[in-house]
């Protein structure tokens, strides 16, 4: 027989006695959860305003409705809403609602990685992007598209001469040229309306810097001086939002030194919001671009799932409640005869 430590055979261990705990009514006690917040089943045929309205409002269905009020608040007062993001979502095909989202006034700038250029410039000179990595790895082939090193790096160093950021020299390489898709080209588009498109670039880490035609002096400029121009975004962030759509490392890396950038230099960000955009939660988004730069003020929120069904979705939210009709936070029926509201 095991003994246990520090106790007697004759010793015996006794329940405690609950006969005289305390309750409380359940009418007096507070609940997160109500019915008025719950779930209308759709019907079909509604608009789109019928299921947002549906939506529970709870959990990301509620932060999902916060951000598209915060970012309806910042176009409304002039204030930035600024998208980082990495490559995939130009890969899952966001690239029109990214670009309407800038023409709409929505999106005041933009900022990503170094492989966001190359599947928007392969998208917008071929109509298509993405190789099998690992069939062309096996076959040493693996990022050599001759077109694309070729113009993305001619373009670079020639903007790098004519001291221009990295992003704009991909946009008015694409913006003047007659590739037949370049209409949907996220690059393009800011170069035509005159928003800053920044590219954040890890040397090495690009299928362009494989090609003989890279100049890693010049890749090194314009990146840098896309950095500080992201730096001079950021310090006007004050009352506007900060989207982090699906980078793991390198952007929040980026937002995060630009953002002390602008505040050492004495600028005021401190009321901002920030929301990351991913399929995992990672540690540098939740750090770098949710809890660190809202520590003394702001907000974050932080919506899990695939971009390409999430990103639809916030973006739809943002134009209904933009140009649609406000209902003062009204919920609408969703039968066409109800009389009722859950």
């Amino acid at each position: 027989m095991v003994k246990l430590r520090g106790m007697t055979e004759s010793k015996k261990l006794k329940l405690l006695d609950i006969k005289k705990i305390k309750t409380v009514p359940l009418a007096g006690r507070k609940s997160k959860v109500e019915l008025d917040l719950a779930a209308v089943p759709a019907r079909a045929g509604g608009s789109f305003m019928d299921f947002w309205d549906s939506l529970p409002g709870v959990l990301a269905a509620s932060n999902m409705k916060k951000i598209v009020e915060a970012v309806a608040a910042a176009r409304e007062n002039g204030r930035p809403v600024v998208l980082g993001m990495g490559a995939h979502p130009i890969k899952v095909g966001l690239s029109p609602l990214i670009i309407d989202l800038v023409r709409r006034g929505v999106i005041t700038a933009v900022a990503t990685n170094g492989a966001a250029i190359v599947h928007d410039f392969e998208l917008a000179y071929l109509g298509r992007t993405s190789e099998d990595v690992a069939e062309e790895l096996c076959k040493g082939t693996f990022g050599m598209a001759r077109e694309t090193g070729l113009f993305l790096n001619r373009a670079i160093k020639n903007g790098a001469k004519k001291k221009l950021g990295l992003g704009q020299s991909i946009g008015a390489l694409i913006g003047k040229s007659r590739f037949p898709f370049k209409g949907k080209s996220i690059f393009a588009s800011g170069f035509e309306l005159g928003i800053p498109v920044t590219v954040h670039v890890t040397m090495g880490a690009d299928i362009i810097h494989m090609h003989p035609s890279a100049d890693g002096a010049s890749i090194g400029e314009a990146s840098m001086r896309d950095f500080r121009l992201f730096a001079s975004v950021l310090s006007g962030l004050e009352g506007g939002v900060y989207i982090n759509l699906g980078s793991a490392v390198v952007m929040p890396e980026v937002f995060l030194k630009a953002l002390t950038v602008a505040r050492n230099l004495g600028h005021q960000t401190r009321d901002i919001t920030t929301v990351n955009m991913d399929f995992i939660q990672h540690y540098r988004p939740r750090e770098n671009v949710l809890m660190r730069p809202t520590l003394r003020g702001g907000a974050s929120y932080a919506l899990t799932g695939h971009h390409e069904i999430m990103f639809p979705l916030l973006a739809a939210g943002i134009i209904e409640r933009i140009t649609g009709e406000r209902h003062n936070g009204q919920r609408r029926t969703i039968g066409p005869d109800s009389k009722e509201k859950l």
